[in-house]
């Protein structure tokens, strides 16, 4: 699971690219890109725990600031290379045979169709965070393997919650699940309640670290092995 795992993330961040333009590389044992990736997305993303890091710095653009490297089996040491470790999280799993938690009465989930919906998902996503603004693009919404999850309350005019769901050939992917309100719980079993509706019989996969994690594992997700993310210093 933990292969398949790196490989759905690693999709993920292959479609982010693709929304900006920013061609990705998919080898046997690394997914890697040439240019520089979007805010908050990795360079390289290691498929297999035999990636060196050879193999992994050979193929991504370490002349310009923010390089970082998402090592998914927690193999590579790449202090002497200059960087240094960013976080680490875990790779979490909920079994397709777990039945669905309950989503939230007060909060429609339903997939975001449009760019204006997009704009309010990324602006309740970011906090309002202007430099953040644009990371999420209108093409994401084109991509048949992606989808932008959004709960909103109050007639569907304010988004409290949302995920990305990356669907993968045995996998669903979850990723950048917030809660508007702080309230992770709400936002988790929301998501996952959606998932078992969309694809039913399809386990879900992603990673996460402190209390999202503690709600991930709450809804039943099992918590697996670390990866590190680093970052060129």
């Amino acid at each position: 699971m933990l292969a398949v795992s790196a490989r759905n993330n690693a999709e993920w961040c292959h479609a982010m690219c693709r929304a900006h333009g920013i061609p990705g590389v998919f080898g046997d044992r690394a997914w890697t890109s040439e240019r520089r990736t979007p805010p908050l997305y990795p360079d390289a993303v290691t498929l297999a725990p035999d990636a060196t890091p050879r193999e992994v710095l050979g193929q991504v653009d370490r002349t310009a600031a923010g390089c970082s490297v998402k090592d998914s089996f927690g193999r590579l040491d790449l202090s002497a290379d200059g960087f240094e470790v960013a976080f680490q999280a875990r790779w979490i799993h909920r079994p397709a045979v777990l039945a669905a938690p309950v989503a939230p009465g007060d909060v429609v989930w339903r997939p975001v169709r449009t760019a204006p919906d997009l704009d309010r998902w990324e602006a309740a996503w970011s906090g309002g965070d202007a430099a953040l603004a644009g990371l999420f693009r209108p093409r994401l919404l084109s991509d048949r393997s992606v989808t932008v999850l959004a709960g909103t309350a109050d007639d569907g005019s304010r988004t409290v919650a949302g995920a990305v769901l990356i669907r993968s050939e045995y996998v669903v992917g979850l990723s950048n699940v917030f809660a508007a309100d702080g309230d992770l719980d709400r936002a988790w079993s929301g998501c996952l309640a959606t998932v078992a509706r969309l694809w039913p019989g399809m386990p879900v996969v992603g990673y996460e670290h402190g209390e999202d994690l503690s709600a991930a594992v709450r809804q039943g997700c099992v918590p697996g092995p670390e990866l590190r993310v680093w970052l060129a210093g």
